[in-house]
Formats: structure tokens, sequence, C-alpha cells
């Protein structure tokens, strides 16, 4: 093979290589998108039950046809304290089966067929071009990419037919299994993804090509590629708490020592492959996927029973000095899924509506007891709010800019609406603490039975507080009905409160300074109702 010949194959194999991948990204993307909602409710569904988070992990992952996606996403749930370490263990298993779907796709190639599939570009394109309805522009971009997968394995193939008996002498040679392997874990960790590596390996099977003799040497790549597929949730949880690097300590665990046992078991009998499943299946491609997905469920019936063993090894490795409570619902790893962000980003929302709340009922406090001691609580609660506004805002911001889903924008607009309600619940405890000072400072005094009236409205928003905080967490729109009428009678409350006010001031029963402190008062409590309606009805 002269040097020109050398880098035009190169070329030929890059641009294949990239073509695939585009397509894989385009696959994986809009699956992701089309299957929000299925998504967020399948991580919605963790227990202790063992194979249900299997069954999580891998149906995950043949949704959005990336494990390491997935394994990401689960370090993210991880590191926020949404799920456990055993659940995670038992997802990050069921993600290695259902990467192998890819492959398994890839393998398709050899089969004459696939020529054919590879209009599913102009199709897809064409449908997305010609359809208004994001729903079928996404299906449109899905077999696109279904079909640049394609395009992408035959440039791969074709490039490497051209040059069969130069490449094939190299491959030849290389026989260690040992460098096999880890050949598999270099180019993975490169590419970061063993789905594009595996599919490589296909594309030269379907070229004619053999590594080594033709025998087991295939597989030690494929092992290899399990291992190298742990380096992006590794470089993920680089900076996250010990729960979330012990959960990629996992992963990295499950797929090294699955490997290292297939590895001894290759090793002693060098005849697997032609005694299994070079018998069962005719063709070389699906030989090597089904190996990789026989590996992955083999690997995941093992160690499957030993999920607490896994748990406490990353414990005693990997140990954290005091016990680390999540200080946020928000992960930067979420934002590769709209779906799974704005789940954590509601979450997030009621963990500040909480916070504002707590400042309302301090503020409260320090007007209805005139302690002055309450004012400054109140205060650094409305800082602490503000402070996880501002970092929403900007984890909103960078949430758009990842998704381009038309049908995200609603979510999105909603809690950005929501974060100024609740902010608003802030300045109104906020105004607590002027109406106490005021209080204090002018020696006002309000009767028992007043405050018992006041008594009675904060009651009845601490009601609809509740109400609200379940209908959004739930989305439950058919607690509507009563939030309203509680959000109605608040709003009574303040017109008899205030008319019974004038009323006293008429008979000289009131003084005529706390006639501002008053109504100001009732008014905040009022618009307080108010906001938290606003808040609930974005559940219709």
């Amino acid at each position: 093979m002269t040097i020109s010949q050398a880098v035009l194959f190169l070329v030929k194999l890059l641009a294949g290589t990239g073509v695939f991948l585009v397509g894989v990204h385009l696959l994986t993307a809009n699956i992701e998108q089309l299957a929000t909602g299925r998504l967020k409710a399948l991580f919605g569904r963790t227990a202790d039950k063992r194979l249900v988070n299997v069954g999580i992990g891998a149906a995950a992952t043949a949704l959005i046809q990336s494990s390491g996606v997935t394994t990401v996403l689960i370090v993210g749930f991880v590191n926020v304290g949404v799920i456990n370490l055993f659940q995670a263990a038992a997802m990050i298993m069921g993600a290695n089966i259902g990467t192998t779907v890819t492959a398994q796709i890839a393998a398709l190639s050899a089969f004459p067929i696939t020529t054919y599939v590879q209009i599913l570009v102009f199709v897809g394109i064409m449908m997305s071009m010609v359809c208004k309805k994001d729903g079928p522009k996404r299906t449109g971009m899905i077999l696109a990419g279904l079909g640049l997968i394609f395009i992408g394995l035959a440039l791969m193939s074709d490039a490497m037919k051209d040059n069969r008996d130069a490449i094939q002498s190299l491959f030849e040679v290389v026989q260690n299994p040992l460098l096999l392997l880890l050949a598999g874990v270099l180019l993975t960790a490169l590419v970061q993804s063993s789905s594009a590596t595996t599919s490589v390996i296909i594309a030269m099977s379907v070229a004619g090509l053999t590594i080594g003799t033709g025998g087991n040497e295939v597989l030690y790549i494929i092992l290899g590629t399990n291992i190298g597929s742990c380096v992006t949730a590794l470089m993920s949880s680089a900076t996250a708490g010990a729960n979330a690097r012990r959960a990629s300590l996992i992963h990295l665990m499950f797929n090294t020592l699955g490997s290292a046992i297939f590895f001894v078991i290759l090793l002693c009998w060098p005849g697997f492959m032609a005694s299994t499943f070079q018998q069962w299946f005719p063709a070389t491609a699906t030989q090597i996927a089904m190996f990789h997905t026989f590996f992955n469920v083999i690997c995941t019936v093992i160690f499957l029973p030993f999920c607490r063993l896994f748990v406490r090894a990353s414990e005693l490795l990997i140990r954290e000095k005091k016990q680390q409570v999540a200080e946020t619902y928000l992960d930067e790893r979420m934002l590769s899924s709209a779906s799974l962000a704005i789940s954590q980003l509601e979450k997030e929302l009621i963990r500040l509506s909480d916070i504002a709340m707590d400042a309302f009922r301090t503020g409260y406090r320090a007007f209805d007891e005139k302690d002055k001691s309450l004012i400054e609580p109140t205060h650094q609660l409305i800082d602490r709010a503000g402070a996880i506004s501002q970092s929403m805002v900007n984890y909103l911001i960078r949430l758009s800019a990842h998704s381009k889903l038309v049908a995200d924008e609603r979510p999105i607009s909603n809690l950005h609406n929501n974060l100024g309600d609740i902010m608003r619940i802030a300045e109104i405890a906020d105004n607590l603490t002027k109406y106490a000072q005021r209080s204090i400072d002018k020696n006002l005094n309000f009767s028992d039975g007043v405050k018992e009236e006041l008594h009675g409205m904060v009651g009845q928003l601490e009601e609809l507080y509740s109400l609200t905080k379940q209908a959004v967490l739930n989305g439950d729109a058919s607690l509507l009905p009563q939030i309203d009428r509680v959000e109605d009678g608040v709003d009574h409350l303040r017109k008899r409160l205030i008319d019974s006010h004038i009323q006293r001031l008429n008979q000289g029963a009131c003084k005529p300074e706390s006639s501002g402190v008053f109504i100001n008062l009732v008014s905040n409590l009022e618009r307080l109702g108010d906001h938290l309606t606003y808040i609930v009805h974005t559940v219709e």
C-alpha cells in the first residue's frame, strides 16, 4: 500500500466513521426527545428490586441508543440523591445489555437488503422538511439517522474492501490476546463509544477481513470495548460527590471483572468462537453482535445477586469524611435529556418554594410575636432562595440551548414563570419583616380577635400551599377546583378583614397608625395566595 493509498483509505474510513456517528447522534437525540415521557416514567419507577432496575437501565439505553448517556444520567441521579447505589448498580448492568442493540443494528449491514435501507436518509429528511408537527419531524430525523448508520457502515466496509489484502496482512499479525484487549479499551476510550468501536469491527467483518486467525481474537477486542466504555462515566463523576464516583467505580468493576472472566475462558478454550457462534450464525457480523449481547447478559446474570457486594466494595475504596447531603437536584449530566432535566428542575422548584414559604412563616412569626430576633433569619432564608433561583435560571438557559424540541418550550416557560411567582413569595416575606419592625418601633398592637382572623387566613394559605405542592409534584390537575375554592376563600377573607378594620377605625377601636401595616399585611397575604394559584395552574 502506497502512502497516497494509505491516506485515501484513512480518509474514507474516518468519513465512514463520522457518518456513522452522526447517524447514531440523530437516532439517539430524536428518539430520546420523542420518548421524553417514557424515559421520565422509566426513571420514575426505581425500586429496590434488582430485575426492575436492570429492566429500567436496559430499556432506557435501548430507547436512547447510548449506554454512555444512560450511565452518565444514572451517575447524576446518584449524585443528587434520587436513587441509591444499590439501584444504580442494577441499572448500570441493564444499560450494558441495552447498548448491544446498536451492534445488532450494525450487524444487519451484512445482509443485502440494508443497501435499500439507505434510502431512509432521503425519506427522513423530506419528512422533516415537509411536516409541520414536531412528532413527524422527529420521526423523519430518526429514519434519516438510521439510514446514515448504514451508509457510514457501507463507507467503512468499502474502504476496507479496497485495501483488503494490505489490511488483512496487518491484522493477521496481531494475535496477542492482551494487546487486542488493550486495543479495544484504548479505541473505545478515544471515541467514548463502545458502539462505534464494535460497529467498525463489524464493518471489517462485512468487508471480509478477519483479526488474527479468525478465531477468538475479535472477541478480545469486544471485551476491551466494554472496559473502555466506562471512561465517559468516570470523567463525568470526577468532580461529583462520593456516591457519584462510587457509581462510576461500580460500572468499571462490573465491566472489568466480567471481561476478565471471559478473557480467561477464551484463553482456556481457543476454539470457543468456532464451536459456538460460528456454528449458530452464518454471518460473521451477526456472530460478533450476538457475542456482545451474550457477554453482557451472562455477566448480568452472574453479578446481579452480588449488587450489594459491589456497593460495599465501592464504599470501601471511595470513602467520605462526612455525610454529604445533596444541596441541589440540578446536575449538568441531566442536560443531555430534556425530560429528565425538567423533572429535576420541578423538584428543585419545590425545594425553592419550601424555603420561600419558610421565609414567609418566619417573617409572619416576627410580626405576630413582635420578635426582632426573627427578622435576620427571615432575610437569610430570602437570600438563600435568591441564590437557588439564580442557579435555576442559569440551568434553564443551558437547558434551552441543549433542547431544540418545541414541546419542551412550554414546560421551560412555565418553570421561568413559576420561579418569578416563588420569588414574589420571598418578597412578601421581606415585607412582613418591615411590618414587624414598624410594629415594634411604633408599639402597634392588634387585638386577639384580629390576630385570630389573621391566623385563620395564614392557615388557609398553608392549606393552599400543601395542595399546590401535591398538584405540582404529581401533575394532578384534578386538585385545581379544590385549590381555586381555597384561593377564593382567601380573597373573601381579605375583603372581610379590611372591612372589619375600617369599621373598627370608624368606631375608634383601632389606632389610625396601625391601618397602613394591617391593610398592607392582609393584601400581601392575599397576593401570596394568588402566586400559589398561578403556579399550580401550570399543571393544566
